[in-house]
């Protein structure tokens, strides 16, 4: 993966986190702050197209086991 250099202004307690988050398990600072940089864009990436999500009939309401239960039986019978 291609990387580019850019700088970041940081709180030093922010840098103090990072410093021990990248102790512990022994990887380094910039890598800490690399995966903090992906999470940050993810989480604010904006879609050009609405997911589509399936649409289920039905009111709403929670299904009880028992219905569940006659449901599958129902299509086990072929109904």
């Amino acid at each position: 993966m291609s990387m580019q250099r850019t700088n970041v202004y940081a709180a030093p307690e922010d840098l103090a986190l990072i410093k021990e988050a990248a102790r512990r398990p022994g990887v380094a600072e910039a890598e800490i702050i690399r995966e903090g940089l992906h999470l940050a864009a993810m989480a604010n990436r904006v879609w050009d197209a609405p997911l589509d999500w399936p649409i289920f009939e039905g009111s709403g309401e929670p299904v009880t086991r028992d219905e569940i239960t006659e449901t599958i039986a129902e299509g086990r019978r072929g109904a």
